[in-house]
């Protein structure tokens, strides 16, 4: 079997849109946040504070979309943002109480997602399913450098 035999892609595509639809709509409804929402605030909430660009680096996102999110979080009140002491150009951003509140009402959530993935991919079939998924990233490349 072949990827084009099996519409592989297009599988690859609407799994993706599936969940992310699924897990967005679960989460907003847990925590107020999106899964992107919530995957910076868990990348604040363990560095405690941290500059925007850290967080654009660890989700491989251009700084500005990461600052748009800032905002968004900023203006909900899930973080804080002050001046770096070391560098008067960048931000050093830090969870918020609610921010806080927010990541532990969506715990459960979350392991709902991973108990409906660990479904579809039981025991060794996730382990092909990583290993697989971590090499078509790295053979398709980081193309925003």
């Amino acid at each position: 079997m072949s990827a084009k035999d099996e519409r592989f892609f297009f599988l690859l595509q609407m799994a993706a849109h599936r969940l992310k639809t699924a897990a967005d709509a679960a989460l907003v409804e847990a925590g107020g946040l999106t899964t992107a929402q919530a995957a910076m605030m868990a990348i604040v909430r363990a560095g405690g504070t941290v500059t925007q660009r850290e967080v654009a680096t660890r989700l491989k996102q251009r700084e500005s979309a990461v600052g748009a999110m800032a905002e968004r979080l900023l203006k909900a009140g899930y973080i804080a943002r002050t001046r770096a002491e070391t560098d008067g150009r960048a931000w050093n951003l830090s969870a918020t109480k609610k921010g806080l509140k927010a990541m532990d009402a969506m715990g459960a959530t979350f392991a709902g997602i991973n108990a409906m993935i660990d479904e579809a991919f039981p025991d060794r079939d996730m382990e092909r399913a990583a290993r697989g998924l971590r090499r078509l990233i790295e053979l398709a490349g980081d193309k925003t450098d």
